[in-house]
């Protein structure tokens, strides 16, 4: 499992309520949750993003509350991967349990610049900035989440 995309580069703290605002959380329709992704910190988000690009966090991304709103929204406007210094336990829960993958890796998330683009091999961890020539690694997903993730989420990957 691979990526390739360009960078939406965000800062420390970005909580769920910013990932998507309160005020539309009275929809399950996972389009309509895309569409105002980010947009109370960057209104053009969902005009910038395209499907593969990756969105780069500080330390602390997807603080806030518990809801999964937040990565069904991100992975549903066209991002591949989320990179961060560290990640909330339960959005890296969240995202995990909805198939969006995520990965903690503090150098990456410091070196990083909007609009880089990136190469991420899931299986190996190691994540290329192709802009800048440098390679970062973080830690490979075990081969459970792996499975999830190739599935698309916690619910598709188990057999019936």
């Amino acid at each position: 499992m691979n990526a390739h995309g360009k960078v939406h580069k965000y800062g420390d703290n970005v909580d769920t309520d910013v990932i998507i605002p309160a005020r539309y959380l009275n929809t399950a329709d996972h389009k309509e949750l895309a569409s105002h992704c980010m947009e109370d910190i960057d209104i053009d988000f969902t005009k910038k993003v395209k499907a593969g690009d990756i969105m780069v966090g500080g330390a602390n991304f997807g603080c806030g509350s518990s809801r999964e709103h937040a990565p069904i929204a991100i992975k549903e406007s066209g991002i591949a991967c989320v990179i961060a210094a560290t990640f909330a336990r339960i959005f890296f829960r969240n995202s995990i349990n909805i198939g969006l993958p995520i990965l903690e890796c503090p150098e990456a998330s410091e070196k990083i610049s909007d609009g880089d683009e990136l190469d991420i091999n899931f299986d190996t961890g190691v994540i290329v900035n192709v802009t800048k020539n440098e390679t970062y690694q973080a830690q490979p997903f075990p081969e459970f989440m792996k499975n999830i993730m190739d599935k698309g989420g916690l619910l598709k990957s188990i057999k019936k």
